[in-house]
């Protein structure tokens, strides 16, 4: 009987502490932050733009009272010497609480990513638990981060889900831009002898005309935001832009491609054939001989052909393997060129450094202090690609060929 009373007791105490709402957050009182830019002001401060959600816009599809239409965004900004005391300064323009939870990307100005670089602001946006980790990281372009974060988009109500898809599509089909969360520049930043890679983004047309509703009403945007390139970073310093071969070789090295195209020459005509990546894997492997480090990369791509601009007897196993020939040839040449790009620049952003430190961590120890400067800008790097056609579409015979025949 006493023991039924004692757990009747427990109980009874362990109900009324979880009737308790002390941690509760109202959706009124919440202000939901999509994106965040940050820049640095002209006397060395932090200023921080916030693009703060209107979920009555957004649900209504950017109608107002009166037929009147409004945003589906509103931007608040405001400085400080630090992250955390210019978004404290912002809670005094705004009539609610700054809501983190769902930022899902960061943009940083151009000037503030040379100058101070990324080291000194991601402290704050990590140690704070609301903050996520996960959030995508861009850096403006030709810009400020203020100008991005303020552009209003067609198609997504919601700019930062525009810069978020148009990164994964892209990512998906093209593959000169990689998607890099907060957290992946920090492992990137903090692993020994190693850079990291961000991907740009650029305001084309006049950041005014951006910000304005009539932006959004013209068949054609006078201003958008398109992907522009990526960006190395140096010991948290933006130091290059890779654009083309060089982008896509050092996505490609990354073993982040996921679909691009490839187009070779053919009998005297240049980029006559469209090859279509399907799956790719690219593994790199490092060996010490005579104390120096060695690099081998191997790369094997699977893919259809797209398109063909001359007449080719695809059927002919022959012709099959002289253009898988040429594949390979062409892939091993851009990722010659993203080597030796990141080694003019002395920054290992292919992590071979890392692979050293892994499989050679003793050997790597002697090196580490020296290896952006003096061991990675030597590095002798073996290349080996393979490549293989799958299919050829829903026709094996070439269109051109059959037009041919029939001149004849």
């Amino acid at each position: 009987m006493k023991r039924k009373g004692f757990f009747l007791l427990v109980m009874m105490t362990i109900t009324i502490l979880l009737t308790s709402c002390w941690s509760k957050k109202e959706l009124t009182d919440l202000a939901i932050v999509a994106a965040m830019g940050i820049d640095e002001t002209k006397d060395g401060r932090f200023h921080i733009t916030l693009q703060i959600i209107n979920p009555g816009n957004v649900a209504g599809g950017m109608q107002g009272g009166g037929g009147s239409q409004s945003p589906p965004v509103t931007i608040y900004s405001a400085s400080g010497d630090n992250i955390v005391e210019a978004s404290r300064r912002a809670s005094g323009r705004i009539s609610r609480r700054l809501y983190y939870a769902h930022t899902n990307l960061v943009v940083v100005g151009e000037g503030l990513a040379r100058k101070e670089g990324l080291n000194t602001l991601i402290d704050g946006l990590d140690r704070d638990p609301e903050f996520r980790n996960t959030s995508t990281l861009v850096i403006a372009k030709n810009s400020t981060a203020a100008d991005l974060v303020k552009t209003l988009t067609p198609v997504d109500k919601i700019p930062a889900n525009k810069v978020l898809k148009t990164l994964e599509f892209t990512e998906r089909k093209w593959g000169e831009n990689v998607k890099t969360s907060l957290q992946e520049v920090m492992k990137s930043i903090e692993s020994p002898g190693r850079g990291a890679v961000v991907s740009g983004f650029r305001l084309v047309g006049n950041p005014q005309q951006a910000q304005k509703l009539d932006n959004l009403q013209e068949s054609a945007p006078a201003a958008t935001l398109r992907t522009s390139g990526i960006a190395v970073l140096k010991q948290g310093k933006l130091v290059d832009w890779l654009y083309g071969k060089p982008a896509r070789g050092t996505v490609w090295i990354l073993n982040k491609i996921q679909g691009t195209d490839i187009n070779i020459n053919w009998e005297g005509k240049k980029e006559a054939i469209a090859y279509q990546t399907v799956r790719q894997k690219t593994s790199v492997s490092a060996q010490v001989k005579n104390g120096k480090p060695h690099i081998s990369v191997y790369t094997r791509v699977e893919g259809d052909i797209g398109d063909m601009e001359v007449p080719v007897d695809i059927t002919n196993p022959k012709v099959i393997t002289k253009i898988e020939q040429s594949l390979r040839k062409e892939i091993k040449k851009e990722l010659r060129v993203a080597i030796e790009r990141a080694q003019k620049n002395k920054t290992d952003i292919l992590g071979f450094g890392e692979v050293v430190h892994r499989t050679r961590p003793n050997q790597f120890k002697k090196l580490k202090k020296e290896w952006n400067d003096v061991y990675f800008p030597k590095l002798d790097v073996d290349i080996k690609v393979e490549a293989y056609i799958r299919r050829a579409g829903l026709r094996n015979k070439s269109f051109l060929s059959g037009v041919k025949e029939n001149q004849k």
